[in-house]
């Protein structure tokens, strides 16, 4: 199973209010496993960096100012995306830049189908504890030591390995029983698809019956001969 774990940073919080995206980064997930495949680019907003988001990620407008159109990378993304699942932290706000992009080109809408919104899933695994990446982290003991500021590819590594933990940790990879297996939900959300263990056949060949009867020949006055007395 191909699964995108993705993570943007933006000029703010409303792509209808003018708000745009600066910054994605993308991981591939095989069957929860990090392939080592990314995809990682800032684009130029077309429009100033407001203090309080440049106070959140650092990218400032000297920085995005060479970098490329959202445009100009947009095949690419969209290339690497696939037909994957989409995983992110709080993803409605991350598809809505994703999707309010794409519609300024005139690309269709990334269908909400595909996303998977790792905050609901913490929700439904830990009520009414805290939901934020930085306190999933600390609660899966996940070392964030390098987040001084928000950054794309940076949040997308540490929500993978959130995620991880999320759908069952590093069982996953032993195939152990899992809460989630047990219930047969993930994280209390849609039921897991039904994977049946295949039967297991245990007859003895023939050459295994020969050697057992050869076996049982030559024992003497064997328990299984005899008759109880009564």
């Amino acid at each position: 199973m191909r699964e995108i774990v993705f993570d943007t940073e933006t000029t703010g919080l409303s792509f209808s209010g003018g708000d745009r995206l600066v910054e994605i980064g993308c991981l591939e997930m095989i069957n929860r496993v990090e392939t080592g495949r990314t995809f990682h680019a800032y684009f130029h907003p077309e429009r100033p960096m407001p203090a309080e988001a440049f106070r959140i990620h650092g990218l400032s407008d000297a920085f995005l100012g060479d970098k490329p159109r959202f445009h100009e990378h947009c095949d690419a993304l969209i290339e690497f995306l696939g037909d994957a699942m989409l995983i992110a932290h709080n993803a409605a706000f991350d598809f809505g830049f994703l999707n309010g992009e794409l519609g300024r080109l005139g690309r269709p809408a990334i269908c909400a189908t595909r996303m998977v919104d790792t905050v609901a899933m913490a929700r439904q695994r830990h009520p009414g504890a805290k939901h934020s990446l930085d306190a999933l982290c600390s609660r899966y003991g996940i070392d964030r030591s390098q987040r001084v500021l928000h950054g794309a590819l940076l949040d997308a590594q540490l929500l993978a390995q959130v995620y991880v933990e999320l759908t069952g940790g590093r069982q996953i990879g032993l195939r152990l029983v899992t809460e989630e297996a047990a219930t047969g939900k993930i994280g209390g959300g849609d039921p897991l698809p039904a994977t049946p263990r295949p039967m297991r056949h245990f007859a003895a060949t023939a050459i295994e019956l020969a050697a057992h009867a050869a076996f049982v020949a030559r024992l003497n006055s064997p328990l299984w001969g005899t008759k109880a007395s009564g």
